[in-house]
């Protein structure tokens, strides 16, 4: 049996299909999954047996209908796939759905929750509550095409790492004799960013304890902005060096990650390392925090205290406000409190 799975983006959201993924295989050692999403997260899901990744070129070759025409006869063509599970209910995963369904092929859809999350992100009568996170509306989505599977999410996710050995050389990291902290400051959208001039006084604080930090980002504008970090002493910046495969290795060592509501979260507690996640616009109530223990580790200003959290699902609205309040009240002592709190916890071998 072979199920098609779909999942473009984004990065993140992709992210969390793994082990959702990992866990239907485990649990279901007959069945095969054609997992179509973009080349760049391919290296999530290396060494998963059983699991066959096949590339969407969406700007590309399976550009527009013709190209996802194309792409539907590239995947029936090559496999017999016999249900369709899209978990990204937009108009690409529905449009190559359909052309399975026309064949006579089972579909089932995410439910994304989308009344729920107006009502949760409404500037007015807000419903403030939690709902389901992401990895279970993945999951629900299995068990309506006959797979229902119970989630156990404490371990290390990523079967396709790789220690960047030379990168630790090179930055005379070994042998180990220290812990080791991973930041990352960056979101797609500014209502999701802490304040660099506060994540500065952080890495200031742990720079002159001795530990090292690591910089993580992406893009020439992230790259030049960490740059300026480099005047502290033990800091050594991961953006733009490694591939993600290199990436994940490395996070996999650290004793904690610092970051805000973004993919590398997702990438701390998937790899299993302790995750300090910093909120601002949005909220974890959306379904998107952090799992594996670390939904302790949050740090935001409580709804109680302002009342307008969250106003967005993914961060992508101007603040209302217009003071940016959420992340502007967050204070540097409370985030260095919870990682030390953390480090004082974690009992990772120094190597």
């Amino acid at each position: 049996m072979n199920l098609l799975v779909i999942r473009l983006s984004a990065m993140g959201d992709v992210a969390l299909t793994l082990p959702v993924i990992r866990t239907v295989l485990e649990i279901y050692p007959d069945l095969h999954i054609t997992l179509v999403t973009r080349q760049q997260f391919t290296p999530f899901f290396e060494n998963v047996e059983r699991l066959e990744v096949v590339v969407a070129e969406v700007r590309g070759k399976h550009k527009g209908l013709p190209g996802l025409f194309r792409l539907f006869l590239e995947l029936k063509r090559h496999r017999k796939i016999h249900t369709v599970v899209d978990l990204h209910s937009v108009l690409r995963s529905r449009i190559l759905s359909f052309y399975f369904r026309m064949t006579g092929i089972r579909v089932f859809s995410i439910d994304k929750g989308r009344k729920e999350k107006r009502q949760l992100t409404a500037r007015k009568n807000k419903v403030f509550k939690q709902l389901k996170h992401t990895t279970r509306r993945y999951a629900d989505v299995f068990e309506k095409a006959g797979y229902p599977v119970k989630l156990l999410l404490n371990k290390n996710w990523f079967n396709g790492t790789e220690v960047p050995g030379r990168f630790l050389q090179q930055n005379n990291l070994l042998p180990r004799n220290t812990k080791w902290i991973g930041i990352a400051p960056f979101s797609k959208h500014p209502e999701k960013m802490w304040s660099l001039q506060k994540m500065e006084q952080v890495i200031e604080h742990f720079s002159k304890k001795g530990l090292k930090i690591f910089l993580f980002g992406g893009g020439a504008d992230e790259i030049n902005q960490l740059n300026s970090f480099k005047r502290f002493s033990n800091t050594v910046i991961v953006a733009g060096v490694l591939t993600l495969q290199q990436e994940l290795g490395l996070i996999s060592l650290l004793n904690v990650m610092i970051s805000m509501d973004s993919a590398n979260m997702h990438l701390a507690w998937l790899s299993g390392i302790p995750v300090v996640s910093i909120w601002g616009a949005t909220h974890p109530y959306a379904g998107f925090g952090p799992l594996n223990g670390n939904e302790k580790y949050i740090v935001q200003i409580p709804h109680e205290k302002l009342s307008c959290r969250p106003c967005s699902v993914y961060g992508n609205k101007s603040c209302w406000r217009g003071d940016h309040a959420c992340m502007e009240w967050i204070q540097t002592k409370e985030v260095i409190l919870m990682i030390e709190n953390i480090l004082n916890q974690t009992s990772k071998n120094l190597q």
